[in-house]
């Protein structure tokens, strides 16, 4: 065999290798929707049997914080964590207290995020006590339309306290970024490392 025919083989076989690539990475990507989305309403993950008005306080504190994100009010954002709160993004960025989260918050309103808005649906609200809450739920920015609940790209973990003055602020925000292509595979490769809401 010549040199030019192994070269045509060897292009050939990377040429079919890529193509099967790329056709298992859109078949894991079309067959990656999310089956529990959670719900548009706040109020509706309030649990049963925990104070009615502290979910909804919590639920309120979460509206004032999409409200300043679609001001661009960096101010009111930051307002609504306390002040040794942290902020990680989900690319990483790690903020430590309000006046970090203000700030930080104040350059992304004026470049990467201007004129977006947020969207969220609720996955579950827990008391821990009862001055300590965890809500997760599904979130995204967006401009134009609103994403539907199962475009929503990142998972979303506030612990919100109440604070010495009564409001009930968020003193931890971790957001991540969902892999969903990864995801697919992990579950089909071991379909016991997917969650039970997403079997």
């Amino acid at each position: 065999m010549n040199k030019k025919t192994v070269k045509r083989a060897a292009l050939a076989t990377t040429a079919v290798l890529a193509l099967g690539a790329g056709a298992a990475y859109l078949y894991l990507d079309a067959t990656s929707d999310v089956r529990r989305t959670g719900t548009e309403n706040c109020a509706d993950v309030i649990p049963a049997g925990a104070s009615r008005a502290d979910g909804e306080a919590i639920c309120a504190t979460l509206d004032a914080l999409t409200a300043a994100w679609a001001r661009g009010d960096a101010d009111a954002y930051g307002r609504q964590f306390t002040e040794d709160g942290t902020y990680t993004t989900y690319i990483g960025s790690h903020y430590e207290g309000r006046a970090d989260i203000t700030e930080g918050h104040r350059a992304l309103f004026k470049d990467f995020v201007k004129d977006t808005k947020l969207a969220a649906t609720y996955l579950d609200l827990r008391f821990l006590g009862t001055d300590a809450a965890i809500l997760t739920g599904r979130g995204d920015d967006y401009t134009g339309s609103r994403p539907s609940p199962t475009e929503l790209s990142k998972i979303q973990t506030y612990t919100l306290v109440r604070d010495t003055d009564g409001a009930w602020r968020i003193a931890a925000f971790h957001n991540t970024q969902r892999q969903n292509v990864m995801e697919r595979f992990s579950f089909l490769y071991s379909p016991a490392t997917a969650p039970k809401a997403e079997k």
